[in-house]
């Protein structure tokens, strides 16, 4: 039950994060906008910190792949612990 819980939140935050990587697509998006802001509000606490242990590479923001990545390891990890 617990397990299925969490499976669920990854999921749900997986797609919040993919909605943020395709708003960053488009540069000229209001960022005031409330759905906007709760996107960047719900994500930017698990970017951050993985944001600022990568190197710098320009541009490019790596900090999403290396999250999804996590998450995906973490959702196969899941069965086994529960």
């Amino acid at each position: 039950m617990l397990g299925n819980l969490i499976f669920l939140i990854l999921q749900l935050f997986q797609l919040v994060l993919l909605a943020r990587v395709l708003l960053s697509w488009f540069p000229n998006i209001d960022r005031s906008n409330q759905i906007v802001q709760l996107i960047y509000d719900i994500t930017e606490p698990v970017l951050k910190p993985v944001r600022e242990l990568l190197p710098q590479t320009g541009m490019v923001d790596f900090s999403p792949l290396i999250v999804f990545l996590l998450i995906s390891v973490l959702m196969r990890v899941l069965p086994a612990i529960f």
